[in-house]
């Protein structure tokens, strides 16, 4: 992999909620990046950008950077693919044809054959390929990664994580009625990170089970899911993803020999992004909740890890000037897609919006 200079010149593409609230606030805070093109074809959000970002380029779609790429009008060394993941292979197989740097945002492709033919065409051509898995960096997840490295809870037995709230009305977006071969429901989505993060704690798994759910009378995929992983090392991880929870539960419940670890409450850096705040502010990444720790009556209150989502980004321009690993490797997001596509081959979305409603009778995946 030829080593590039700083500062990384950057093209994102898509300006939605990832483009917007994620990767163009890190990307700009940091100065081993300039951003130097924002893809989008909307209008409000094209305004929003020039606002924001004077000095990028607005260009109207993905095949116009192509074109002004290929004609030497622009020069980029990184492009970032915020869109729906169901166009992410035919982006991602043309920026890699063109020795661009490639930053995917999960979940990595629509299927694991698009995940894998990407891959495979990063690794042929030399081309480095991270995708955005940035929940590593919550702040209470680095808790209990640095808890876990330490021996804190003694050996971990289960691991509970949920990403659950009250939106009723639904996402107000393509989310809402993407079907599952399009990478529509909340596994796809927010699975992504739960399953990563499981891995990335527990290492592999031998079975899985699920239950997926639809309550809403339009089309859609999953709004509500559950997955339960075994790993090899022993630890039963149960994941809650849903949307429409009227009461959420606690973020982290893990149970160890030792003691156990609850965390209330998400992550405050997506909603801290949304609002305006900058990664560069004094008080970015800085939990006002805290995670208790202990077992039984013997509970206390200890300081959380600060939340850094800006670390990917750090790493990521390590890597690609020096001989530093990838923040989020491919292989690794192929991962978690192998688990997701297992779930969907194996355990079919149960409506429940209608009295005649049939349920599917779940079996355990293979």
């Amino acid at each position: 992999m030829s080593h590039r200079d700083l500062p990384l010149r950057t093209a994102i593409v898509g300006f939605g909620v990832a483009g917007s609230i994620f990767h163009a606030p890190l990307v700009a805070a940091d100065p081993a990046y300039r951003l130097e093109v924002i893809v989008t074809g909307d209008a409000e959000r094209a305004a929003q950008a020039r606002s924001r970002y004077p000095k990028a380029r607005i260009v109207a779609d993905f095949e116009t950077l192509l074109a002004t790429v290929d004609a030497g009008e622009i020069t980029l060394d990184l492009v970032i693919l915020a869109t729906p993941p169901e166009g992410h292979r035919r982006q991602a197989e043309a920026i890699i044809a063109r020795k661009l740097a490639l930053v995917v945002d999960k979940p990595f492709a629509a299927c694991l054959e698009d995940a894998k033919a990407i891959t495979q065409a990063a690794q042929e051509a030399g081309t480095p390929l991270s995708v955005f898995h940035n929940r590593r960096w919550d702040g209470d997840f680095l808790t209990l990664s640095r808890l876990i490295a330490n021996d804190a809870l003694g050996r971990v037995r289960s691991f509970e994580s949920r990403f659950t709230w009250w939106m009723p009305e639904g996402f107000g977006n393509w989310r809402d009625t993407t079907p599952v071969d399009q990478a529509g429901g909340l596994l796809f989505d927010l699975g992504s990170h739960l399953i990563d993060q499981a891995l990335q704690l527990f290492g592999p798994v031998d079975s899985v089970h699920a239950e997926l759910d639809r309550h809403s009378d339009s089309a859609g995929a999953d709004e509500d899911a559950f997955v339960t992983l075994l790993h090899r090392s022993g630890v039963r991880s149960r994941l809650w993803m849903n949307g429409l929870a009227a009461q959420a539960g606690p973020r982290f419940h893990v149970l160890g020999s030792q003691a156990a670890f609850v965390k209330y409450g998400l992550d405050g850096q997506e909603a801290a992004l949304a609002r305006g705040a900058s990664p560069l502010d004094d008080t970015y990444g800085i939990d006002d909740v805290q995670p208790i720790l202990g077992a039984g009556n013997d509970l206390h209150q200890i300081e959380p890890a600060r939340g850094d989502y800006p670390a990917y980004y750090s790493q990521l321009a390590k890597s690609l000037t020096e001989d530093a690993p990838l923040p989020v490797t491919a292989v690794e997001a192929l991962d978690v897609l192998a688990i997701i596509e297992t779930v969907h081959r194996h355990f079919a979305v149960r409506a429940t919006s209608t009295p005649n409603s049939s349920a599917t009778t779940t079996r355990k995946g293979q």
